[in-house]
């Protein structure tokens, strides 16, 4: 029993140290706001880089807000290394920020763009990568379009949204509370002239509060659909049949607007790109829920895209 045991352990270390020793990691710090892992494989001399952009609010480099921790992002990048591609992933300026007890109100979603375009420009320089590809999700799928443009060879979106923001809570608000909806739609009309105001439906505060009017107004300058054509790289657009957050019909938008685009729907994976065989339970539960692998198929997508 003792030698069983003990050649188990053996070859449970043997394995691990095997995946160790695929690739290594590195913290880097891009500039004041911006903090990251680099991973890079260790059979490949000048590998090709791809530099992952997180969604929307406070996430983390692993995919991971307060009390929401799924790693997904940190499985990605990772499993692309483990097939022979470097990957750089980076907290959002507001995690830093969150985490030095200070937090920018005057924070636009400009400054986002700013921060991937500062992440790329920073690899290119070191003339160490083939070729250098832009993985954004979700929020970031439109932060990652505006940056690649003239700066990357090519780009992945996943669960991006193929409208503006303003039409996407539009059509949330007529889903879920109808009874909102025109006023919903003067408070967008107000932002669009880049103005604030305090006159909207106290139920949709955690939408409009006044403190995210200017972040909102700026975000919603944007159409994903008009910005992808400006891009004359290839394009992989990704998303999941069970998104609960982003339909796959976005992702359909989005091909649809550029000649550039492959468009891959992978069935079952949810927003957060783990594979959901249940019900909307599960798959809200899946947020918390940092055991679970993300979709096999959707590594293979993309390691096929970039190599």
């Amino acid at each position: 029993m003792k030698l069983k045991f003990l050649a188990f352990s053996l070859l449970f270390q043997i394995i691990v140290f095997s995946q160790e020793k695929q690739f290594n990691s590195t913290e880097i710090s891009i500039n004041k706001f911006i903090d990251g892992t680099l991973i890079l494989p260790n059979d490949n001399p000048k590998p090709n880089l791809a530099i992952i952009i997180g969604g929307s609010g406070p996430t983390d480099r692993n995919g991971n807000q307060n009390f929401l921790k799924n790693n997904s992002l940190k499985k990605l990048a990772e499993a692309l290394s483990r097939n022979g591609i470097a990957t750089f992933r980076y907290d959002k300026r507001i995690v830093k920020q969150i985490r030095n007890n200070y937090v920018n109100k005057d924070i636009m979603f400009d400054d986002f763009v700013t921060d991937a375009i500062s992440v790329i420009d920073y690899f290119k320089t070191s003339n160490t990568y083939n070729k250098i590809f832009v993985i954004g999700h979700s929020q970031g799928s439109l932060v990652g379009i505006l940056a690649s443009k003239d700066r990357v060879d090519g780009l992945i979106s996943i669960a991006g949204s193929g409208k503006s923001i303003d039409s996407v809570i539009i059509e949330q608000i007529e889903k879920t509370a109808p009874m909102f909806t025109e006023e919903a739609k003067e408070v967008f009309m107000v932002l669009k002239n880049g103005k604030t105001t305090s006159n909207y439906p106290e139920a949709l505060s955690s939408i409009f509060k006044e403190d995210i009017q200017l972040f909102m107004s700026n975000w919603m300058q944007y159409n994903p659909q008009d910005e992808i054509k400006k891009l004359s790289i290839p394009v992989l657009i990704v998303n999941g049949t069970k998104d609960l957050q982003v339909p796959e019909e976005e992702a359909t938008l989005l091909e649809s607007a550029t000649s550039k685009a492959n468009l891959k729907i992978i069935d079952k994976m949810n927003h957060i790109m783990f594979i959901i065989e249940g019900d909307d339970l599960e798959n809200s539960k899946s947020y918390n829920e940092s055991f679970r692998q993300i979709s096999t198929e959707l590594i293979e997508t993309i390691v096929d895209f970039i190599k």
